[in-house]
């Protein structure tokens, strides 16, 4: 059975996932980390739980879901999976974080490129891999199905949908993926979403005013 942990990380209050089973073989979702002592908070849980990193998945590439990637890859040996479409989004962090006048950030790159119908095994678990663009070009998210959840990034919040006002985003598109790929699922999936507190499909197709 996969235990799901999360971290707040980084001005962004971005969400850190780190998902592992009895085998205690682990994946890091979108590490967020960019202060050293964030980087030793999720390292330090690891080493108490005697996890094994297996590898590392982003949804998608912008800044705060990657500030601490380089890191992760570097501490655990583990290669880093991602929709080839992110690569633009990728490449444009550091001059992003130098816009802003974010100090921290490791440039790194991707390993392996995953796309809709791949399949993320470690230790007896699996996640199932749907492409859900729309806040970013190449976004994916992550689904368990015999557990009943998501991990989706930025596409679906607790009462709100991910930002489309950055480069390479599209509204319409966005709600297409929701409606497509999120809302096809039962009432009772819950969400685990790169910002915010956890909800359900059932919650946001009753109630989110994007939706409605």
């Amino acid at each position: 059975m996969i235990q799901i942990h999360s971290f707040v990380f980084s001005p962004f209050a971005e969400n850190t996932y780190i998902l592992f089973d009895e085998t205690n073989e682990a994946v890091v979702i979108d590490p967020g980390c960019l202060m050293q002592s964030e980087k030793e908070t999720l390292a330090d849980f690891i080493e108490e739980k005697g996890l094994k990193v297996t590898a590392l998945l982003q949804t998608h590439a912008h800044l705060d879901h990657v500030f601490g990637s380089a890191f992760v890859k570097r501490k655990y040996g583990v290669k880093m999976y991602m929709h080839k479409n992110e690569l633009p989004v990728l490449a444009s962090v550091e001059s992003r974080c130098r816009l802003w006048g974010i100090k921290g950030y490791e440039p790194v790159e991707a390993d392996v490129f995953i796309d809709e119908g791949n399949v993320i095994k470690f230790g007896n678990s699996a996640l199932d891999i749907v492409f859900v663009p729309g806040h970013a070009p190449g976004h994916v998210a992550f689904i368990n199905h015999p557990q009943r959840f998501v991990i989706g990034g930025d596409v679906l919040f607790r009462g709100s949908i991910g930002r489309t006002d950055f480069p390479l985003c599209d509204h319409d598109t966005l709600i297409r993926s929701i409606e497509t790929k999120f809302m096809t699922l039962e009432d009772d999936y819950q969400v685990y979403a790169g910002h915010m507190d956890p909800t359900t499909i059932g919650r946001e197709r009753r109630s989110n005013p994007f939706l409605n």
